[in-house]
């Protein structure tokens, strides 16, 4: 593969196309492969917007290029897509008919509609197939994309899956219940239910990530109220304003003010920026108000997957997946994630069991967005 750098440019009728960051040409040329059809694959999400068009070959998508964008230096999706397709017609001789959405944010299936959770404009299917070539338009949420996308992941390749515990009883009939948990702008859920007649796992959406964080202690109590305080709220805090990117501004806002850590030169560069969280995730090795905030932010999280996997037994495998955890796999390696996430009442056998894997393809959810255009329109 390679990639292709672009620059932006205006329409003079006021509607401007943004050009995308990055091309990932996977395929140079039109393929000889015997493709029964294509699809767009879309991975909307509040930092970035990635688009591909996908051959078809056997109900499997094989990604031919993709598209990256920034979420908001766009004001819809739809220059976007007229990119993307304009350019599987020009360099590929591809026009394509079917599309699947993934969307970081609330869809309205009836409406085809989805309102962005972490961005300031919407996804209307019906201004797409209005303006474009696309006459078959699915919108899920992203976490169901990426939800599909598990089932292309290959666990014997090292670049696309980490295994932080293994599977235990493989050889057991049957296939059982997954989910899959990530944080990054926003925090994501999906419970994964096997389909016998499509023989893949389909995931069923949620917006779980806005459940109720519950504080165990004094100490987390006061962490609540702080941030509630801090963002205005007297409703319940959501796990979302703790294990998300912005999640992480947030404790490091309580930890500076309420712990006696020294401040340091690099409190001193997270202090002056505007952008936190990149900054926290660097430092978490050199800063002890860094390091604390991923010591919480371990447990948090551990006790978020632990009642997400007890809710829905989900036996056959947690799945955490997005840039985060990508970027600071070490935190979900730690003694204190497991010791957590294994610390249950009743029922800690079952969460002693569950296979835990850390999804490093960037990728999981454009695919997966492809998959589901094909198993929604039966491609």
């Amino acid at each position: 593969m390679f990639y292709i750098k672009f620059d932006v440019y205006y329409l003079k009728d006021k509607k401007y196309i943004m050009i995308p960051e990055n091309i990932t040409i996977f395929e140079k040329e039109k393929s000889h492969r015997a493709y029964s059809t294509y699809v767009v694959g879309g991975d909307v999400g509040g930092t970035n917007t990635n688009l591909c068009v996908a051959g078809v070959t056997n109900t499997f998508p094989t990604i031919i290029f993709s598209m990256r964008f920034t979420t908001n230096q766009l004001d819809s999706l739809l220059p976007a897509i007229k990119e993307v397709l304009r350019y599987a017609e020009q360099q590929y001789a591809i026009l394509v008919k079917d599309a699947c959405i993934g969307v970081a944010g609330i869809v309205n299936n009836k409406q085809g509609y989805a309102h962005l959770t972490n961005a300031s404009w919407d996804v209307n299917a019906q201004e797409l197939r209005d303006n474009t070539s696309l006459q078959h338009i699915v919108i899920i949420n992203d976490f169901q994309a990426a939800g599909f996308g598990i089932n292309l992941i290959d666990k014997n390749r090292g670049n696309t899956i980490l295994v932080l515990r293994e599977e235990q009883f493989s050889h057991e009939p049957g296939h059982k219940t997954k989910v899959i948990l990530g944080p990054g702008t926003g925090l994501g859920k999906s419970i994964l239910v096997y389909d016998p007649e499509a023989q893949i796992y389909v995931p069923i959406p949620s917006e779980g990530g806005h459940s109720d964080f519950p504080p165990y202690d004094e100490d987390e109590l006061s962490m609540v109220n702080s941030i509630k305080e801090q963002l205005g709220i007297k409703t319940p805090l959501s796990y979302e304003e703790l294990l998300s990117g912005r999640g992480l501004a947030h404790l490091y806002s309580f930890i500076r003010e309420h712990r006696a850590f020294p401040a340091t030169e690099y409190t001193d560069k997270v202090d002056g920026s505007n952008d936190k969280a990149p900054l926290i995730s660097e430092y978490r090795t050199k800063d002890q108000t860094c390091n604390e905030i991923f010591r919480r932010y371990a447990c948090y999280f551990a006790r978020c997957a632990k009642n997400f996997v007890l809710d829905t037994l989900a036996t056959g495998g947690l799945y955490i997946y997005g840039g985060i955890a990508v970027k600071n796999r070490e935190v979900f390696q730690s003694a204190g994630f497991f010791a957590e996430f294994e610390r249950a009442f009743r029922q800690k056998e079952v969460l002693q069991h569950v296979p835990i894997y850390l999804v490093l393809n960037y990728d999981i959810g454009l695919k997966g967005a492809c998959l589901a255009a094909i198993y929604y329109f039966k491609l």
